[in-house]
Order: C-alpha cells, then structure tokens, then sequence
C-alpha cells in the first residue's frame, strides 16, 4: 500500500475516495516518567530510549492506519498527517496519531 503525505501520487490518478483513516497509539506514564527520570540517557540533546519508544508508537499508529484503509477496501492513503499529543492527567501519557484519506488508485 502506498502511504504518503502528499494528496496525489505523481504518475497515479485517484479513482475513487473511500474516506478519512486514523490510527494511534498511546505510550503509558512510564515511559515519560522514565524520560524525565533518565536524562542522563541524553547524548547531544538526544534520548535513545526515548526515540525507540515514539519509533514504535509511529509504527504501531502507520500499521492501524493501512489496517483500516485495507478494510474500506484501498490501495493507498493520502495526505497523511502524524501529530504528538501529551494527554492524561499531568501529561501522564502521549499518544501518536496518523491520519490520512484512504483512496484507490487506477
């Protein structure tokens, strides 16, 4: 399935648009409690740990995403957006969220 965050495919016409997708993903307040607590985990201003675990929210948002556009029956989605959102009490919990317009493609 072809997923991109453009509204076309170069080369592809869209035959027909079979609705608005979303998926998401929620990491617990361990994980940003374990952030906070692990900062000497930063190497460059960067956290490893940290970025494994959004690596696997992302994919885990992307695999819900084209599960849903696979069971509306398309080939591909479009106009992909990924948005970071801290939720919960305190900020206790950040959720990833893909969304998109799944489409079939001639």
């Amino acid at each position: 399935m072809i997923i991109t965050t453009t509204p076309n495919i170069e080369g592809r016409e869209i035959r027909e648009y079979k609705g608005v997708v979303v998926g998401e993903a929620i990491l617990g307040a361990n994980i940003i409690k374990d952030f906070f607590a692990g900062i000497r985990d930063i190497v460059g201003g960067r956290s490893g740990a940290y970025e494994d675990e959004l690596a696997k929210a992302r994919k885990v948002a992307f695999e819900e995403l084209e599960e849903h556009a696979r069971r509306l029956g398309a080939n591909a989605i479009v106009g992909v957006d990924l948005d970071y959102e801290v939720i919960g009490q305190n900020g206790s919990m950040m959720m990833v969220s893909a969304s998109g317009t799944a489409v079939n493609l001639v």
